[in-house]
């Protein structure tokens, strides 16, 4: 039986189309897929994406832990700010990729959000790793908790007329800090490549934050619109951009890796290792230059051997179609490229992976 959020009954009483994702009952979209990725570049749009696992790791040990688990360095962070990292195997690989916050001025206790799909496998693997350490690896998203995240250039706007409470203390956040009040965890992060906030509540206060959201002018939006904002702004899917089969070095996230401290973390010896090989493929963005929509798993020919699209779809921003793909260490920014498409080849040029930026175009 698919598992259903605290916003449901809401999503169905809106018309939404609702699918399976990731054993989830979810909102594809409530009418228009385009109209909502337009909301969301234009003015503000809200996500129930409360299918994603809360974990707070808490204790003496948490640090220390958090320093061997996550690719990226917490020391680096300071209270309130928010960390993306991998977690990696031996061999390197992305077990998975997360945000990890740390809470104020308490350096033992972190909470990180894991993705939906591969939740069950990361807390085994968190916890397998916490084995011995004096801390707590808690589990907190399902049935207690629900997130939901406003984006778009007007976010701050609905929130201050939605709950002005909330906004006051969420308004002046940087980007990639967080806060929090005895009724909600507020973050200035996002999937989209636009301003926006990233709020947990419990569960049963859900329902109303969501309406008040609404009626301050955010429009509802599924996990369609969500997918072609995160393409847009070149943000990696987990299983189809990354997965434990490749490396941050060669999936666009070396930026993720701290390799300059003598830190031992997990994965931390294969990635020394293929840094001095250098690796042998990277992931590009391509824009087609004709009609056709690149898609998952098309073959890539190029002037250094083939590639593949991890992730393709068309732009509503830039009215062409866009993707991710997986390429030859050897190619470049502005090479041309063709790709396998349904209905044959079609020329495409590899451009650097982010196309949107704050609603403005990049290639």
């Amino acid at each position: 039986m698919l598992k259903r959020t605290a916003l449901y009954d809401a999503h169905v009483a809106a018309g939404a189309r609702m699918v399976d994702f990731g054993g989830w009952e979810m909102p594809l979209h409530y009418g228009s897929q385009i109209e909502e990725h337009h909301a969301v570049r234009r003015k503000a749009g809200a996500f129930d994406v409360s299918h994603m696992r809360v974990v707070d790791i808490a204790g003496s040990d948490a640090r220390a832990f958090l320093r061997q688990l996550l690719a990226a360095d917490i020391d680096r962070r300071r209270p309130g700010q928010a960390m993306y990292s991998c977690m990696l195997n031996e061999r390197g690989g992305v077990v998975d990729d997360l945000i990890v916050y740390r809470w104020g001025e308490e350096v033992s206790r972190f909470r990180a959000v894991l993705n939906a799909a591969t939740a069950d496998r990361d807390l085994q693997w968190m916890k397998e790793l916490a084995y011995g350490h004096d801390l707590q690896v808690d589990c907190r998203s399902r049935p207690e908790l629900a997130i939901i995240a406003l984006q778009g250039p007007a976010a701050a706007a609905v929130l201050s007329r939605a709950q002005p409470a909330l906004a006051a203390i969420a308004a002046p956040l940087p980007g990639f800090h967080s806060t929090w009040t005895a009724a909600a965890f507020v973050a200035r992060t996002g999937y989209t490549g636009e301003d926006g906030f990233e709020i947990i509540v419990p569960a049963d206060q859900a329902p109303a934050l969501w309406r008040s959201l609404l009626d301050a002018g955010a429009a509802a939006c599924g996990l369609g619109a969500r997918d072609t904002l995160r393409l847009e702004a070149g943000m990696a899917l987990y299983g189809q951009d990354i997965d434990e089969s490749v490396t941050p070095l060669e999936s666009g996230l070396a930026w993720t890796v701290d390799l300059d401290s003598d830190r031992p973390f997990v994965g931390r010896s294969a990635l020394e290792q293929q840094r001095e090989a250098g690796p042998s493929r990277q992931l590009l963005g391509l824009k087609l230059l004709e009609k056709g929509v690149l898609r998952a798993h098309q073959a890539v020919q190029t002037a250094h051997g083939d590639g593949q699209v991890t992730s393709g779809s068309f732009s509503p921003t830039l009215q062409v179609s866009i993707a991710l793909a997986r390429l030859p260490a050897q190619v470049r920014i502005g090479e041309a490229v063709t790709v396998q498409l349904r209905s044959g080849t079609g020329p495409a040029q590899v451009v650097k992976p982010r196309f949107v930026r704050h609603g403005q175009p990049l290639v």
